[in-house]
């Protein structure tokens, strides 16, 4: 069960280590700019592999609960799948089910681990594989595996890291469960912190913030919902930037410098120099790039009351 890019590595690594008798996955939906209607990245790759395909509109579907029990399952993976498993679905599988989290559980149970520890500043994050509980993320552990976050991260680096990561661990955990071996170790709640999931609205930069923030910000919404900012009254994405140290008595939101290093825009505490852009219905471009056609005065203010 699984739904995004994310899960693809993990069902061809279940391919090659168990036999996958369906995968169930999200209705198609619209996507991308044009809002094409299209299947999910794992009904894509199962179709390539010849897969029977489920996508129930609800998990409670009659037909969908009946192609469950004709197929007898095992056990159910769960891989970014986007909904929560009701008991009564578990109860299918002679073994109930396990669940591919990235992060170190307890910490970062929820929606969107991967770009809030990013923009917590966090330097480590990991995999853990789970049973399945009631209470989302919060099912015994079977094994984890902690990995670095590099200081150039994004949300997509790290999550295709975490990706590969995470199929080599299902594989393992399933080597146990077969065998009997599977270990269940209990959560501390108490250390529980929680990822819930990015709203588009966070998207947009204050200024006041210290730059090492703000440029977190810019890498954890890589490569949604992506950092932005207003320049006159016109949104601009920004997709790399770095934190300077220097000071100044500029206000957070003016332009220090525009040129060949891009722009250098004054923060709360210390600068951000903004590397690279993508200006409405134009593409992503470095900001030196950006300047020679849309020129910025030292002294302009970026950002507005909301951003």
């Amino acid at each position: 069960m699984g739904t995004p890019a994310f899960a693809v590595p993990s069902l061809e690594a279940l391919l090659a280590a168990s036999d996958v008798v369906a995968v169930v996955t999200r209705p198609d939906q619209p996507q991308g700019r044009g809002l094409r209607v299209g299947p999910p990245p794992v009904a894509v790759a199962a179709t390539q592999y010849a897969l029977d395909v489920l996508q129930p509109g609800t998990l409670r579907d009659p037909g969908f609960l009946a192609r469950l029990r004709d197929l007898g399952p095992d056990l159910f993976v769960v891989v970014a799948f986007g909904r929560i498993i009701p008991p009564d679905v578990l109860a299918l599988a002679s073994m109930g089910g396990i669940n591919l989290h990235p992060s170190m559980l307890p910490r970062y149970r929820g929606a969107a681990p991967i770009p809030r520890a990013i923009a917590a500043g966090e330097t480590a994050t990991g995999v853990t594989v789970l049973h399945l509980s009631e209470e989302l993320d919060a099912g015994d552990i079977i094994l984890q595996r902690a990995a670095p976050i590099q200081p150039d991260d994004t949300g997509a680096t790290l999550e295709a890291r975490l990706a590969r990561d995470g199929a080599a661990l299902l594989v393992e955990a399933l080597g146990l469960l077969e065998t009997g071996r599977a270990p269940r170790v209990v959560q501390d709640s108490s250390r529980a912190t929680f990822a819930p999931k990015v709203a588009r609205e966070e998207a947009w930069i204050s200024w006041s913030d210290p730059a090492a923030k703000i440029v977190n910000q810019v890498r954890a919404f890589d490569p949604w919902p992506v950092a932005r900012t207003r320049r006159d009254g016109a949104p601009l994405e920004i997709w790399r930037a770095a934190a300077l140290p220097d000071r100044g008595p500029e206000a957070p939101g003016t332009v220090v410098a525009a040129g060949r290093e891009g722009l250098v825009v004054a923060a709360g505490l210390g600068r951000v120099r903004i590397l690279e852009v993508q200006p409405p219905a134009g593409r992503r471009m470095p900001a030196a790039d950006y300047l020679r056609g849309h020129p910025v005065a030292p002294g302009t203010v970026l950002g507005s009351a909301r951003g």
